[in-house]
């Protein structure tokens, strides 16, 4: 891990310091090996506040030569354990911190406002690349809505997606259960510590996810569950996926807060419609009647991320815009007619999102969905400013 990121974690677990004043930390210039020194003034000098800046002076080096032992601590045991030791790895042990600074960092989560500096994860990191749905819906789901949110978890993953979900009761716990028996990939992500397991009865689902899919949280190790915690928490399900799938919903459902995030994004919203006469479809009713596609079965999902599926089960649908080849340097022979188009735009030089709704004359809507495409298949990169260009 490198420095700057190890620096970013640091102020990322610092006490009083929050998503805004790490952001105008960087916003005066790359992190550095100086910074361990700093004194109030340099920190005052960063734009944070005498309080804030008082803490860090004092705690700033003693932090991260703590998380540089915590990182160290954990990486022998990962050794210890390969190597066929009876010694049995922790929770803690297992984490893997990738911050915004890293390679690693799905590209998805980065076009979000206010995307998490840091990640703690547990599991199959590279999860994070692949193309994932967010399921949500309510805590007390009908049979209808349970049986719902299994059966499109299962056809999601079989196809190649991955399903996305916060580990709640109900909804969440039967898209995650659907996936991992279908032997589909699924993320879990938490609105505590990465090593807190709420609520406790999802233990056993906890450990297998952590086993065979990933689970991701954005609070440090140790962090209690809080009740504010799950709606920023609703942020990253929706910004790791590329479109929300709400199933049973009520009026005034926390998973209404993951489509918000979503549309935001400029990410699909899709809803499962149930009867009129129920709460728990108010919401979902709500949402088709403002815009989100209507859900009956898997395909209607499936449909609109055919271009970007492994498995490509319903390529009928894009087939017309696949380019069977490419012959030009650095792109993927699967990118589709609209994506080389914009590709071949930004080989003259980065472009804001303003320079390429003028230069394709495309809808908002249309082109958003092609940049997206193309950041997921790493061809290009969103730059701060709404700014693109060829990796």
């Amino acid at each position: 891990m490198k420095l700057e990121s190890v620096l970013l974690a640091t102020l990322h677990e610092s006490e009083g310091i929050g998503w805004r004043s790490i952001h105008r930390i960087l916003m005066n210039g790359p992190l550095h090996e100086g910074m361990i020194s700093y004194g109030v003034n340099d920190w005052r000098d960063h734009g944070l506040s005498v309080e804030q800046s008082n803490k860090l002076s004092k705690q700033f080096p003693s932090s991260v030569e703590q998380l540089l032992e915590r990182m160290s601590n954990a990486a022998v045991a990962a050794a210890r354990h390969s190597q066929g030791d009876v010694w049995k790895l922790t929770n803690r042990s297992k984490i893997r911190i990738i911050t915004a600074l890293d390679d690693q960092y799905p590209e998805l989560l980065k076009s979000m406002s206010e995307p998490p500096w840091v990640l703690y994860s547990i599991g199959r990191a590279e999860l994070l690349d692949q193309p994932g749905v967010a399921m949500v819906g309510t805590r007390m789901p009908t049979a209808y809505g349970r049986k719902m949110a299994g059966v499109l978890a299962e056809a999601l993953t079989q196809h190649g997606l991955a399903v996305v979900s916060g580990l709640a009761r109900g909804t969440d716990s039967a898209a995650h259960e659907a996936a991992l028996a279908s032997r589909g990939a699924t993320i879990a992500v938490l609105g505590a510590g990465i090593d807190v397991i709420y609520p406790a009865e999802h233990r056993s689902l906890y450990e297998r996810i952590a086993e065979s899919g990933l689970i991701v949280s954005e609070y440090p190790p140790g962090t209690k569950a809080h009740p504010g915690f799950f709606p920023r928490r609703n942020r990253i399900i929706a910004g790791l996926s590329l479109g929300t799938v709400v199933v049973e919903a009520d009026a005034r459902s926390g998973s209404l807060i993951t489509a918000d995030y979503a549309l935001e994004a400029g990410r699909d919203v899709f809803a499962v419609p149930g009867q009129v006469t129920s709460p728990k479809s108010r919401g979902t009713l709500a949402l088709i009647k403002q815009g989100a596609k209507m859900v009956t079965d898997a395909q209607d999902i499936i449909e609109e991320y055919d271009s970007w599926l492994p498995n490509r089960a319903s390529n009928t649908y894009n087939k017309e815009r696949q380019a069977p080849h490419s012959s030009l340097p650095g792109m993927d022979s699967g990118l589709t007619n609209d994506e080389q188009h914009v590709y071949h735009m930004l080989e003259q030089g980065p472009g804001s999102l303003d320079e390429l709704l003028e230069g394709t004359q495309w809808d908002f809507g249309h082109l958003h969905s092609v940049l997206l495409s193309l950041i997921i298949k790493k061809q290009i990169t969103q730059l701060p400013g709404a700014i693109y260009k060829i990796i």
